[in-house]
Formats: structure tokens, sequence, C-alpha cells
């Protein structure tokens, strides 16, 4: 099924990420990760690439699992960095063949370079050259060659390459108009900071579905890390939590879900209709936020 009817079909979403592991030998926990996740009936899942592709063969076989065994429908990154125009054409080829019919198209990150400052092997260093340099040119090609249901990533906070807020807003856009079917948000801690943007976006006339994307902080390094990729601004409460709990994990983690479960109820009553739950491979966190909204979002369908 497409991710687009099943947005259609629902008055409330609620979906998961998960991502896969770098190592082979950590396979089967995150594959076991994943079906438990399923278990909590989410009305998708997606799974992420890698820096530049370097997850794409465990992509295709999780994203593929979820639907097969988990009997939920699956959302696959693909990034174009890093990859001529025919290493995007073999993995698309490849998730079709796996029945996969939903992608979340992006640009993606560079691969940081080994000891030696060699990139991964594979690597096209002239990429911007021989595949997409921009996500919008993926999803042009997603959608003519192969007909996907095609997601788009969007930051509430303003992409970190883009020189203000109005840049962003038109390359999405124009990433919108090559395609796009919906769009996910990175991650966010303030939920004024999502309502600005949904303003600023149907202003410019961009309607698609808009995800909420939702960080459960678990642990001290979740903050940095959002800061760090997103520049997500991060509200004194949130802060507090964290220095009063920093030594305690469990109390932490307890605390982030609380946080998380509020931002969440906040959202759906004022009328957004899709949450993104990024799970950091963990079931049990997202069963207790689950568990916290399921009579919210049955009671919103």
């Amino acid at each position: 099924m497409k991710i687009k009817e099943v947005l259609d079909s629902k008055k409330v979403s609620i979906s998961f990420e998960i991502f896969p592991p770098k190592k082979q030998s950590s396979f089967d926990s995150v594959m076991n990760a994943a079906l438990n996740l399923c278990s909590l009936k989410p009305d998708f899942m997606s799974v992420t690439y890698g820096a530049g592709g370097s997850t794409k063969g465990k992509t295709t076989e999780i994203a593929n699992k979820l639907q097969s065994t988990g009997n939920t429908v699956s959302l696959a990154h693909l990034t174009c960095v890093g990859s001529s125009k025919a290493d995007i054409k073999k993995v698309a080829e490849e998730l079709k063949a796996n029945n996969i019919e939903n992608i979340l198209a992006l640009r993606g990150d560079l691969p940081k370079p080994d000891a030696n400052g060699n990139m991964p092997e594979n690597f096209d260093s002239n990429w911007e050259n021989t595949g997409y340099a921009h996500a919008s040119d993926l999803v042009t090609a997603l959608k003519k060659d192969f007909n996907f249901c095609v997601g788009g990533a969007c930051y509430p906070e303003g992409h970190p390459e883009s020189k203000n807020k109005e840049e962003d807003i038109n390359n999405l856009k124009y990433k919108v108009e090559a395609g796009v079917d919906f769009l996910t948000t990175q991650m966010f801690f303030d939920n004024d900071m999502l309502y600005s943007f949904l303003y600023r976006m149907q202003s410019k006339g961009i309607h698609v579905p808009v995800l909420a994307g939702i960080m459960p902080i678990t642990q001290l390094s979740t903050i940095t890390n959002a800061i760090k990729l997103s520049n997500a601004y991060v509200p004194r409460k949130l802060l507090m939590i964290a220095d009063k709990f920093q030594d305690n994990p469990e109390a932490l983690k307890q605390a982030g879900i609380a946080y998380a479960t509020d931002q969440i109820i906040d959202l759906i009553c004022n009328g957004v209709k899709g949450i993104h739950l990024y799970t950091m491979n963990k079931p049990e966190v997202a069963s207790a936020i689950m568990n916290n909204i399921s009579s919210i979002v049955k009671a919103s369908q």
C-alpha cells in the first residue's frame, strides 16, 4: 500500500522510524526490534539509509521483512549523495522487486572518511555530475521512472544550509512541485516551531500532508546530536529535565517519554494529523508512548 493512501484514510496517523545496523553482527537484534515495533501496529514504518548509502542493502532487507513478516507498510529512505544515476536506478529496481512502494527521497549526508582519509568503497566522488545533486532531482526520477509514492524531508527551524527561512521554504516548494506526496519533519522540541513552519508553508501554497517528527529524549547524547544535526531549539523545560536527571538514566528515560507524550497530545489537539516517532530502535520507548496516547488517537479517528 502507498503511504499517500494510508494518510488519506486516517484522521491521525502514527508511524515509526528505525535504522539498520552498520555491522552484520547486530542485524538480528535490530530486526527483532523492528518486528517488536511492528507489533505496536503503527500505520507504517520507515527505514533509514546511512550516510552515502552505507546501509542500503540492509535497508531493503528490513523494509521487505517489515511488510512480509511484520504486516506493516514500509517506507525506505534513499539518498542520492555519493551515488550515480545508475546506482540509484539499481537500488530503486531492487526496492521494486522487494514490493516496496514508498521511498523517502533525500540528498543525504556525506559519509566520513576513514583514518587514512579514504571515502567508503563504491563512493562516487563525482556524484554531483554523475547523479542527482538535489533531493528534488531524485524525486522527479523516482516518480517518472518507477511511480513510487515519494516523501520528502523538511526542517521546521530551517535547513542548516539555507541562508534564511524564506529561502528554505522556497526550496521546499520546489521539491514538492517535483512530485513529493508528503513531508516528514526533522526532530523538534518546541511545538510552536512547527506551527510557525506550517503557517509559512501554507502561505507559500504548500499543502501536502506533513508528519511531525518526534524524538523522545532518553539519553543526553540525543540532545547534543539534535542540536548538531538540525540546529533544533531546546526549550528550557527540556534542558531542566536533562540537567535534573543526567545521572539517573531510568529517570531521564521516563521524563523523556513524558515530554514526548505531551508534545504529541498538543500536536493532535492542534490538528496535526501525522506523528512520526524516531524510535532509535527502542521498542520499549515506543510502547510506553503508544500506551500513553492510545485512547487519544482512537478518539481522534
